[in-house]
């Protein structure tokens, strides 16, 4: 019998134990300042550009922006938890970063109102429908400016559908161990994730899907939502030793614009 996933796994999954499952990728400071680094390197943002973090968490790359003098960033991102998790963050280290929670197919944010979009960390692919992973993007290009440009990070369908490890385990710290079982259907990865205490036992039991895109599938995706000069960037990881990282360590980036008018 194969994993059953509730469509609405997203909503609930990235807190506090999400946090510490994908602490190798979402919370390493040294992961984040090398995708920032990339960040500034396929934008050459300037630094009074309004840079839109869309599904940006709790605020990573927008924080480590902020304190490299990129002072208007906002962050939109779904999960409550992550929102007041970078709202914390930002006061602590007194980074002027701007954090709303609400759903990045409708921020309710005015139009061309951003210099730049970023869409980092995997974060297409989650809803069940294609289509809302469209609506993401034509979102993104509402809120754009004429000649501004996006830059969307997921992994890398081709090597991940390829390469794919059915069964992968990890020891979080001294306390957690993660445990993951996938299965493919289509173009779609179903896990199976089981977070185990050595104190307590059984700390989550939770599946999830997540669709994946070959760099054209991804390419054709970002053209119908009416940007242009699409390039596609491959073969980036932030880590430095081989491993099973979720695949956050098989990435392929596209940036495009919108064209003026």
């Amino acid at each position: 019998m194969g994993i059953k996933v509730d469509p609405d796994w997203w909503k609930t999954l990235f807190d506090e134990v999400y946090l510490k499952t994908d602490a190798r990728s979402v919370g390493d400071l040294e992961v984040s300042r090398k995708e920032v680094d990339l960040i500034c390197q396929l934008l050459s943002p300037e630094p009074d550009h309004r840079i839109l973090d869309m599904c940006g968490g709790q605020g990573r790359h927008s924080l480590e922006l902020w304190q490299r003098g990129y002072t208007d960033c906002t962050v939109v991102d779904y999960s409550r938890h992550l929102v007041d998790l970078g709202k914390r963050t930002a006061r602590e280290k007194n980074c002027q970063v701007k954090f709303l929670q609400g759903d990045a197919r409708f921020t309710g944010l005015p139009a061309t109102s951003f210099d730049h979009v970023l869409i980092l960390g995997n974060s297409l692919g989650y809803l069940p429908d294609q289509d809302d992973d469209g609506k993401i993007l034509k979102e993104a290009y509402r809120l754009l400016k004429p000649h501004s440009a996006i830059l969307v990070d997921v992994t890398d369908g081709d090597k991940v559908l390829h390469e794919l490890v059915p069964n992968a385990w990890h020891e979080v710290d001294d306390e957690l161990v993660v445990c993951r079982h996938r299965e493919l259907k289509g173009n779609r990865i179903k896990a199976r994730e089981m977070v185990f205490s050595r104190r307590k036992g059984l700390v989550r039991d939770q599946s999830y899907a997540i669709r994946v895109y070959r760099p054209g599938e991804l390419e054709e995706l970002v053209c119908k939502a009416g940007f242009v000069d699409v390039r596609i960037h491959r073969d980036f990881s932030p880590h430095d030793k081989d491993g099973d990282y979720g695949f956050m360590n098989k990435r392929v980036l596209i940036t495009a614009k919108k064209p003026g008018g």
